[in-house]
């Protein structure tokens, strides 16, 4: 009777790991299928789109697609070093992936011309205006994630499905927007100095490794001190080496844009 029992719990759990899947993994296989049939579309009206942008979307599809399924998806839950290393792929290397990728500059261009300017009507409606300022996912990014971290939200995620489908696609979103203000791949219609953003760019980053070493010391309730260690770790380098791409990208925007006004506005003597 107990051995029934349990069989019975056991297929519940895997049921329920495999809709959280399904829901998860959903959203990154038809933005595939979406971008590669714009891709296609492009083509066809003579718009040829670069290569290395459509490489680009599919790695991060891809980077961000194996953190919410199998196996990654069940050892992260077991192990909070892979737990880490999936919040990484999923809230910072795979979004930045797919901002370079420019899906709206491809959505724009691909999409009929009445079309398109509706699409432009809601770029500039007022929650994207909200959204467009940096420092709105700055705090959803970072904020979430301490949120996270130092609260009874992360054993809740482990348990709850509905929290833990919500949380992970919160990482995505707020990791993707902030990249997207930062660095302006698409056509953002309310833009902010690069002074700014670099400002924002540095506090984010600096809640980022206070929080590495706050799960370090004090790690997450139900968290082994072992694995909190190098999770946080893992979180500190990992988090340096894609906020090393992000500083590169912005300070080559930075420097084309001030050669871009010499060039247009030369000093004479």
């Amino acid at each position: 009777m107990m051995e029934h029992q349990h069989e019975n719990m056991a297929h519940t759990t895997h049921s329920m790991d495999s809709i959280t899947q399904i829901l998860l993994s959903a959203p990154f296989i038809i933005g595939l299928l979406l971008y590669i049939t714009a891709v296609i579309f492009s083509k066809r009206q003579n718009k040829a789109w670069p290569i290395y942008r459509t490489v680009l979307w599919t790695a991060g599809s891809v980077l961000c697609f194996i953190t919410v399924v199998n196996p990654l998806a069940s050892i992260a839950h077991q192990n909070f070093t892979m737990h880490m290393f999936g919040h990484l792929l999923l809230g910072m290397l795979g979004p930045l992936f797919m901002v370079l990728a420019a899906p709206m500059t491809l959505l724009l261009r691909t999409l009929p011309t009445r079309y398109a300017k509706k699409v432009t009507a809601v770029l500039r409606s007022p929650i994207f205006h909200f959204l467009s300022n940096p420092v709105v996912p700055a705090v959803l990014n970072i904020g979430g994630l301490w949120l996270l971290y130092t609260t009874g939200l992360y054993s809740m995620m482990e348990t709850i499905m509905w929290v833990h489908v919500l949380v992970h696609l919160h990482v995505f979103l707020a990791g993707y927007f902030f990249a997207a203000t930062l660095l302006y791949i698409d056509p953002i219609p309310y833009r902010y100095s690069y002074i700014y953003r670099s400002l924002v760019l540095i506090l984010a980053l600096a809640g980022h490794k206070i929080l590495s070493k706050v799960i370090y010391a004090y790690p997450p309730e139900g968290v082994p001190r072992a694995e909190a260690e190098a999770g946080g770790m893992l979180m500190y380098y990992g988090g340096d080496a894609v906020d090393i791409v992000i500083i590169i990208i912005l300070c080559y925007q930075w420097y084309q844009s001030k050669r871009t006004r010499e060039v247009r506005y030369p000093v004479t003597g």
